[in-house]
């Protein structure tokens, strides 16, 4: 007796097809898996025959062995118990065969309740588009699916409400589905509750009009945390895409059920400075994403920016890059996105008061101190950031003058017309923004004109101005003139983006 279902297994957030067959033989009873299973897989046998006995079916007293094609591809979670507990019934006819194409999905309990698992976002996803017809999914997990898929899905909370059997749930169709947000668009802070500091704002709008990565330096207590953490109110809105992807990610690491079902507003993750290396790429066993990926369309904000781990802030140059991780294991490869914009923070001392015009907070660091501190940034570190911004302690005049402080209103008025430009222009989605203009794109939309050639020239030559740092500024360039309204980029733009390159200037206060 012979039955073949269908399952899946993840890699990074890509859901890869598997056939699982099952033999039932004439032999001494036994009950074997084939096909590269991990410890979890293997011991959905015992999983397998509790649930099956406890839901009132007979198990085979004969030799049992499930094989899972391809056999090159690791096997690995729990989300094979039902696709196994199927095939086992359906070979020995207590269950009927599955009409149409069907993916199953589902961990079990020992008396037959079918549990959630991570990534069926995903799972719906690629089942679709590799041409299946039905998912069956834990009903628990429904609400990830809903929506998204074209899938005819079929919610169990229960072995015994099996297609066909007497007792099954009713089959959810794409059609009904309505997409449930997770939360309002409406941002609960505002930049006007932050006195002063319109250089930093004007920073920040320039960070969310083109998503340049951003660093802001200045003395504990100016707003640097309230700066950037105000920054998801003005970025702009996901599109379809891009909330697909991240919601994927989400799914994988099991986190969607805090989110609802669809992420429609961009993440924020803020990851203390002690997290570990696989914390913030993704790792374990099995490989989970990490933090640089849960930041994907969002911002990653790094607080205190010096105190995590020089060996950890390494990694970021790759993702920063590439816009996505490759953890790379012995029988697999997991990639996942990792497209986020970089926001940090840091003293411009140990101490914090460096530069600090005040009777009573001197920068007691000595010149080893400092140098350790700031040297705890590499240099290609610091290239990847476009902006490095400035956020000094107000004057008590300053504050007591700071009548009408600029709001996220005012911001997005700059903010929108940016945007409504790098669209028009019609660009790739990979491309849309300033910050990743690549190519032809780049040389046709951020020419300069002789004077700002000239000033570049100079800066690239007193600075010691990389290559990235010099195409950089440009497109920091092209962003204040997309702002400004400007269908090009004119001296005075070029020469406000040279502004926001403190680090490559060396003026941090000493």
């Amino acid at each position: 007796m012979f039955a073949k279902v269908y399952s899946c297994c993840l890699q990074g957030i890509e859901a890869i097809p598997i056939e699982v067959e099952v033999d039932i033989s004439n032999g001494l009873p036994a009950f074997s898996i084939v096909g590269l299973p991990d410890s979890a897989v293997r011991e959905a046998l015992e999983r397998v025959r509790a649930a099956v006995k406890n839901c009132g079916y007979q198990f085979p007293m004969s030799r049992v062995t499930v094989n899972m094609a391809p056999a090159d591809v690791r096997k690995e979670g729990t989300g094979f118990d039902l696709a196994i507990a199927a095939g086992l019934l359906i070979a020995s006819g207590q269950l009927p065969p599955i009409e149409g194409k069907t993916m199953i999905v589902g961990e079990l309990s020992l008396d037959g309740l079918v549990r959630p698992v991570p990534g069926i976002l995903s799972v719906a996803d690629d089942a679709g588009r590799l041409g299946f017809e039905q998912l069956i999914l834990p009903a628990a997990n429904l609400h990830e699916a809903i929506g998204w898929s074209k899938l005819s899905l079929q919610p169990l909370s229960h072995l015994k409400q099996w297609p066909g059997t007497s007792a099954p749930l009713e089959p959810t169709s794409h059609q009904a589905a309505q997409l449930r947000f997770s939360r309002s668009q409406a941002s609960p802070v505002d930049y006007a509750d932050i006195r002063g500091q319109k250089r930093a704002k004007r920073a920040m709008a320039i960070a969310a009009a083109g998503m340049h990565n951003s660093l802001l330096i200045g003395p504990p207590g100016t707003g640097k945390t309230m700066l950037a953490t105000r920054l998801p109110g003005i970025l702009p809105p996901f599109d379809t895409l891009e909330s697909l992807e991240t919601t994927k990610i989400y799914s994988v690491a099991n986190l969607l059920h805090q989110r609802g079902n669809r992420l429609s507003d961009r993440p924020f993750r803020s990851p203390h400075h002690t997290i570990s290396a696989a914390g913030m790429i993704g790792g374990g066993s099995p490989p989970k994403p990490g933090e640089v990926s849960l930041a994907h369309g969002g911002i990653l904000f790094l607080d205190e920016l010096p105190e995590f781990p020089r060996t950890v802030l390494e990694l970021l140059r790759q993702p920063l890059e590439d816009n996505q991780v490759t953890i790379s294991r012995a029988r697999a490869t997991y990639t996942y996105p990792s497209r986020f914009l970089l926001v940090a923070a840091m003293n411009p001392c140990p101490c914090g008061y460096a530069g600090t015009e005040s009777k009573t907070r001197t920068c007691r660091c000595t010149v080893n101190r400092l140098e350790q501190y700031r040297g705890k940034l590499s240099g290609p570190l610091l290239d990847r950031i476009d902006l490095h911004v400035e956020v000094p302690r107000l004057k008590p005049d300053e504050i007591k003058d700071a009548a009408a402080p600029l709001s996220n209103a005012d911001l997005l008025a700059w903010i929108e017309t940016a945007h409504q430009t790098q669209r028009a222009r019609g660009q790739n989605p990979a491309e849309q923004w300033n910050s990743r203009l690549q190519g032809r794109n780049f040389a046709a939309a951020c020419a300069l004109p002789h004077e700002a050639e000239e000033l570049l020239q100079a800066a690239y030559e007193s600075l010691g101005l990389s290559m990235r740092a010099h195409s950089r500024i440009i497109r920091i360039a092209r962003t204040i003139a997309d702002m400004e309204g400007s269908e090009s980029i004119q001296f005075d733009h070029f020469a406000e983006a040279l502004q926001y390159r403190c680090l490559d200037r060396d003026l941090l206060p000493t």
